[in-house]
């Protein structure tokens, strides 16, 4: 016998979302007297015999709801309610199995094959009505809920596509990752955690005396850091010298590099001084005399720069400092020192020192230093991003960073002739 519909009146507003529902008994008495009550309530019914008949309709037809009975000859309820959830479906069907069955144990094979519902035969209409409705306010919070999340996911797509082009915003902030200035070399990393981050890195030369090399870390992650950070770059920019603060001039006329110390105080009294921005950055900011390869050095609040001599030997510089931005009146002290012929200067944030290692430690100074010490004879770029790839092989997150990773290094090859 082929499957059959029935045709129905217009629905009603308590069958809603229950319009389509298939009837699936051995018993042609039961199907007539269950096809019966669901027209009378505007649902388009259709008919099958068997389990194998109904699950080959489900093939073709979508239903809303199934109204199956349990024990039919051949495949029987149950095993047809199982198969009937490996369909592919682009919405739930509400599934009720008809039964004489009452013990708890027979019910709980039913749920766990994944019916939502019972009635005890025979059916009465006012419960089938009860049962139908319940399934209506199931299946409409399903079609919320999908809407919804439709509507989360275009617009979570939308913001992708912002940060995603946010991310190449700010990696235009970089747009050298290493340069030659004869007696030096400046090589920069930065690895954001997410689409974008609260680091920055950069270097600018004025003239050939001289090249201004910062480490910089705002506080927190995200938008809000990315846009600091886009701020204080048009602050220390490379392509506006004249727009620089950290560059003095008289009138068109470039004279050099202000004092390290001058520089993150006149940072600081700009940012604090603005009531719109609660964030604050973690500096070091360096200008190196490419004649002598003396280094002027400020640290306000940044991991200490790691200083590599020729010969291997190591040392950490400073001692701290107060953040940029966090209170308004500070002083910041001038650190000096000077670079020989081969000696290096590793400006970095705190992603380094504080990137947890798989055992549940800090990687720390000592651990930086380790990690130096392993990259040998590398140099430049290749230098910076062996020592990432070494912190990733050793950390817990591997390479899904947990906060940002940022670098600057100077090296310095002596005095040209």
């Amino acid at each position: 016998m082929l499957p059959k519909s029935v045709d129905t009146p217009a629905a009603s507003p308590s069958a809603a979302f229950v319009q389509r529902v298939l009837v699936v008994d051995d018993s042609p008495v039961q199907l007539k007297i269950l096809t019966a009550l669901l027209r009378r309530w505007g649902v388009e019914v259709w008919q099958a015999e068997s389990g194998e008949e109904a699950l080959a309709l489900c093939k073709e037809v979508v239903p809303d709801a199934v109204l199956s009975d349990w024990m039919m000859p051949g495949m029987d309820g149950l095993e047809f309610c199982r198969r009937f959830r490996a369909l592919t479906r682009e919405s739930y069907g509400y599934f009720i199995l008809l039964t004489s069955k009452s013990e708890k144990g027979e019910i709980a094979r039913g749920l766990d094959a994944g019916a939502d519902d019972f009635l005890t035969k025979p059916v009465n209409a006012d419960e089938l009505r009860a049962r139908i409705n319940a399934g209506a306010r199931i299946l409409s919070m399903e079609r919320q809920l999908t809407e919804t999340l439709d509507r989360l996911r275009a617009a979570y797509d939308a913001i992708d596509r912002d940060l995603r082009q946010a991310r190449t915003i700010q990696e235009a902030l970089v747009p050298q990752r290493s340069r030659d200035f004869g007696a030096a070399r400046v090589s920069l990393l930065l690895k954001p955690c997410g689409h974008v981050g609260g680091d920055l890195v950069g270097m600018f030369s004025p003239n050939s005396a001289g090249v201004g090399v910062y480490s910089i870390d705002v506080s927190g992650h995200g938008i809000t850091s990315a846009l600091m950070t886009a701020r204080v770059a048009g602050y220390l920019g490379a392509d506006f010298p004249d727009q620089n603060i950290a560059l003095e001039r008289r009138g068109d006329r470039l004279l050099g590099f202000y004092p390290p110390e001058e520089v993150a105080d006149r940072l600081n009294r700009r940012l604090s001084a603005d009531p719109g921005v609660l964030e604050y950055l973690t500096m070091a900011y360096l200008t190196l005399d490419l004649g002598t390869g003396q280094v002027r050095l400020v640290q306000a609040g940044h991991p200490p720069p790691l200083l590599i001599r020729a010969g291997g030997e190591t040392q950490f510089i400073g001692k701290g400092g107060l953040p940029v931005g966090l209170v308004g009146d500070v002083s910041y002290e001038q650190i000096r020192l000077t670079l020989g012929p081969g000696d290096r200067l590793l400006l970095y944030s705190d992603g380094f020192t504080e990137a947890v290692l798989k055992d549940g430690r800090m990687l720390d100074q000592e651990g930086l230093r380790k990690l130096v010490v392993q990259c040998g004879a590398a140099r430049g770029t290749e230098f910076l991003d062996d020592l990432y790839w070494r912190l990733s092989q050793i950390t817990r997150a591997g390479t899904s960073l947990e906060d940002d990773v940022s670098a600057a290094l100077v090296e310095f090859d002596g005095v040209q002739g």
